[in-house]
């Protein structure tokens, strides 16, 4: 199934925080999203993109994936947090410029607490890197970041 929806459908960032390129497709426990490396994308320089980037990518593609989900049940894409990652490895240094990453994301474990797990790789022709990534979702990431209120 190809995708019907964009980034902007999916993922709350905007802006050029906003990483993600296009959403490819999607299933019932994954997602595909794809990253164009330009001149002008975030953390660009010289070499191109930094492969520690694409943590974010990764995280966003997770971001998209729980979007989809939201948008399925009726409701707008809510914040996610990234809590860390497992054994996040890339055989470059960089993602070169003019370059396309290809991310696939697949749920682990994904719990009623807003709380978790998928298995990322990210993939182009210069390079592969992957991961395992835990999230954290809550209903309402506003109280959250304000904190509980007392009784």
């Amino acid at each position: 199934m190809t995708s019907t929806y964009t980034v902007e459908d999916l993922v709350p960032h905007s802006g050029r925080m906003s990483l993600l390129t296009r959403i490819v497709d999607h299933g019932e426990d994954w997602l595909l999203a794809e990253v164009d490396i330009r001149p002008d994308s975030m953390f660009a320089d010289e070499k191109g993109v930094p492969a520690w980037v694409g943590l974010e990518y990764l995280a966003q593609a997770i971001g998209a994936y729980s979007g989809l989900q939201e948008r399925r049940a009726g409701s707008k894409p809510k914040l996610g947090f990234l809590l860390g990652t497992r054994k996040y490895s890339s055989s470059a240094e960089y993602f070169p410029t003019g370059s396309t990453l290809t991310i696939k994301i697949n749920v682990n474990l994904q719990a009623e607490n807003g709380l978790g797990s998928f298995d990322c790789t990210l993939s182009s022709e210069h390079c592969d890197a992957s991961g395992r990534l835990n999230v954290f979702q809550p209903d309402n990431a506003s109280e959250f970041l304000q904190g509980e209120k007392s009784e």
